[in-house]
Order: C-alpha cells, then sequence, then structure tokens
C-alpha cells in the first residue's frame, strides 16, 4: 500500500512536454547537494519540483517514529504537486540522495497554469486514473507475491542508484535499510529478511551492512516477470468472464 501510494503522488510527471514545458516555463532553479533535505513532513506546500538531474528520496514516519524511504525517484519525476492541488501540508520529507538540479514553479503560477482548459482537464483525468490505479494496485498485492514485490523493488533501486561491478553484479552503494525495502514493497519487515537470507544462499542477492549487490538480476527479473505474467493471465480470464 505505502509503494502504490509513493508512485501515485508522481501526478504531473506524465504531463505531454508541451503542456508540461508551459507549466515550468518561468521556474526558479534549485541545486540540492547529496544528502540536503528538500522539503520535511508538515511544511507548507508552497510548489512543486521537477528533478533535472540526479536522485531523491521520499522519507515517511512510521507510527513508531522510524524514519523509512517509500520511494526512489529519478530524473523527470515531479515531487511536491499534491500539496498544490489540496492545499495540505507536505505528506513525506524529499532527501537529495546524489546532488540535484530541480526547477521550481510556486502555487500562484501554477493556479495560473490550472486555468488553462488543457492542462485542468489533464489534471482531471489523471486523478481518476491515480485511483484507478490505487484500485488495481490492492488487487495486484493479491496475486504478486512477497519474493516478486522485494525483487521489484531492489530492480527499482539498482536502475536509479546502481554502479556496475566485476563479474556483471551491480552494487547498490547507497543505504537502504531492511525497514525501508519493507515500505517501499509494501510488505512486513521479517518477509524481507527471510527472503534476502534466502537469496543470499542462492548467491542472487548479496547484503553488506545496509548495501546490497545483486549478484543475479536476471534471476529477479524472472521472478518479477513470471508473477506477472500469471496476473496478467488472470486479469484476461476475469475479463472474459464478463
Amino acid at each position: 500500500m505505502l509503494e502504490a501510494c509513493a508512485k501515485s503522488s508522481n501526478i504531473l510527471s506524465a504531463l505531454p512536454d508541451r503542456l508540461s514545458s508551459g507549466l515550468f516555463a518561468r521556474a526558479t532553479a534549485r541545486h540540492l547537494d547529496a544528502g540536503e533535505t528538500l522539503f520535511n513532513i508538515g511544511d507548507d506546500g508552497n510548489g512543486c519540483y521537477r528533478l533535472d538531474r540526479g536522485v531523491l528520496k521520499v522519507n515517511t514516519v512510521s507510527e513508531h517514529g522510524e524514519t523509512l524511504t517509500l520511494a526512489i525517484v529519478g530524473a523527470g519525476s515531479i515531487v511536491g504537486e499534491l500539496a498544490l492541488i489540496d492545499s495540505r501540508p507536505r505528506s513525506a520529507s524529499i532527501i537529495a540522495v546524489k546532488d540535484c538540479e530541480l526547477s521550481f514553479i510556486n502555487r500562484s503560477h501554477f493556479e495560473e497554469c490550472v486555468l488553462h482548459p488543457e492542462i485542468s482537464r489533464y489534471l482531471l483525468n489523471v486523478l481518476a486514473a491515480r485511483l484507478r490505479e490505487a484500485d488495481e494496485a490492492l488487487v495486484a498485492g493479491s496475486f504478486l507475491t512477497v519474493k516478486a514485490r522485494v525483487a521489484r523493488v531492489l530492480l527499482d533501486l539498482a536502475k536509479h542508484l546502481g554502479e556496475n561491478a566485476a563479474s556483471g553484479r551491480i552494487m547498490i552503494g547507497h543505504k537502504i535499510s531492511q525497514a525501508d525495502l519493507a515500505a517501499m514493497a509494501g510488505v512486513a519487515r521479517e518477509n524481507v529478511n527471510r527472503i534476502l537470507r534466502h537469496w543470499e544462499r542462492q548467491k542472487i542477492v548479496t547484503q553488506l551492512s545496509s548495501f546490497y549487490s545483486l549478484n543475479d538480476s536476471a534471476a529477479l527479473e524472472r521472478e518479477l516477470k513470471s508473477k506477472r505474467g500469471k496476473h496478467a493471465i488472470f486479469r484476461k480470464a476475469e475479463q472474459e468472464t464478463h
């Protein structure tokens, strides 16, 4: 569920280029050093940011006061737009994983752009699509195994943070705790621990403190694709019965 929420929050990222160009025409540049915070949970939603270069992480705080990473996002992503749409405080903290270059638009410019019929119509369509995606994500959780969910998170982390190493391995050099993996995958931390130990015995993944080495990415891809295939087959059969 947490993973679904994190992905569903990126409402403006899929704007067509011509609309995105207009929205960010008067943007101001912002630089973040690795480790620097863009904004914190509860801050005023005074604008949104497009990530032009670098990597950001989306953090939240659990009910036990533990900081958890909900998502890792790369260039092209837009963060902070939900606070512009609903005028509520920031729902997550955004921290730079690597040095970042961003473009910022403030609330007043955003509200001017929303008056444009094409942009307002687009936002309504995307919001409706996000509601459908949230429903589908809940359904998908019933068909994707815990292993497939964890495999998907590791492959996504490798895409944004991975570095090629010897023997075809991919090193994820940013500290990601098992609790973070659990939050991103939407599974229990105990299950993540069990799966990682199983994959270590099979030499698929090696955990070094809070760093990870993907020794056999193909095996993780197979784990994910096989479960996606079963889900797709089920969905097709379900549609044919209606």
